[in-house]
């Protein structure tokens, strides 16, 4: 395939990834009204947020960095997406994955974070000093787990080649890591529960305490910005843990439902389990996460 054709099925895979997430999110969203007994919002209502966002203009910047935040934190949920196989055996949506393509989206999940952190701490809200703290904080720790649960899987295929793994999880559910390697998914999953950041995780927007922390001041295109690559985000998160520990996708329906599911169970957490504060949720990664991630690594040795 030459690079314009692979350039182009990438840009309409990342539409198709665009729009899931945003109706994810309305499905999600409705969910949770639901279960507090409210009627929630109309599933169309992320795609008419997004228009009334990019269609205001902002008067306020706080300088270079500020502005820079949104895009920033853009590029790191592209990234993941340009490197991240969607469907497996599909030449046209595996994108720009490569042999060690694991690598550096292990380095690209942390770019967009910290891209958005030095924005929102160039502006003028103290609260956005007080998301930033929280955020890297409870980041940190997150990484921490996953990254074990990612070496003890790099030992167990031999390669950090995503398309490797997914290739070795075909033939069956019983040739899943969830299966293969039980202790290193539960921790994976366990750490993923921070990487959504739904509640009992949600302490950088922390709603009802800090308004909405680092985006306090961002809105109107830049706030358009952070809600597209959210909708991006939330959704290659998924189809990363998709990839490694489920048995990846074959097909755009298989991907939409594991998706949908991964991403499921961690509003479920959050509609059960209230806010932690931070250092309870630092406290909770660096407990039982990060020993089941000690356990994978030592069992897989």
């Amino acid at each position: 395939m030459d690079l314009l054709t692979r350039v182009l099925f990438t840009l309409l895979g990342l539409f198709i990834i665009l729009n899931w997430g945003l109706l994810m999110n309305a499905i999600m969203r409705k969910l949770t009204a639901r279960v507090a007994r409210r009627v929630g919002i109309r599933w169309y209502q992320p795609w008419i947020n997004l228009v009334k966002l990019y269609s205001n203009r902002n008067a306020i910047s706080h300088g270079v960095m500020f502005q820079l935040g949104p895009v920033f934190r853009m590029m790191g949920g592209v990234g993941l997406f340009i490197f991240m196989p969607l469907i497996y055996g599909s030449e046209a949506f595996s994108n720009f994955s490569f042999a060690g393509d694991l690598v550096i989206i292990l380095y690209i999940k942390f770019f967009g974070m910290l891209g958005m952190a030095l924005g929102a701490g160039e502006g003028g809200h103290p609260y956005s000093a007080m998301g930033v703290s929280r955020g890297l904080s409870q980041v940190t720790t997150v990484e921490l787990p996953f990254a074990l649960a990612i070496i003890a899987l790099a030992v167990q295929y031999n390669t950090l080649s995503l398309h490797e793994i997914v290739a070795a999880q075909q033939g069956g559910i019983a040739n899943w890591t969830l299966l293969t390697n039980p202790i290193a998914t539960l921790a994976a999953v366990l750490s993923m529960l921070g990487v959504f950041m739904h509640s009992p995780f949600d302490l950088v927007k922390a709603p009802n305490e800090i308004p909405i922390g680092p985006p306090t001041e961002y809105h109107s295109s830049y706030l358009g910005i952070l809600r597209t690559n959210a909708a991006i985000l939330h959704v290659i998160e998924a189809v990363l843990y998709m990839n490694l520990f489920f048995g990846g996708a074959t097909s755009w329906p298989i991907l939409i439902v594991k998706t949908f599911l991964i991403y499921f169970f961690s509003i479920f957490v959050g509609v059960v389990f209230p806010r932690f504060k931070i250092e309870h949720s630092v406290r909770w990664f660096l407990k039982v996460p990060l020993a089941l991630g000690i356990i994978a690594i030592i069992l897989i040795l």
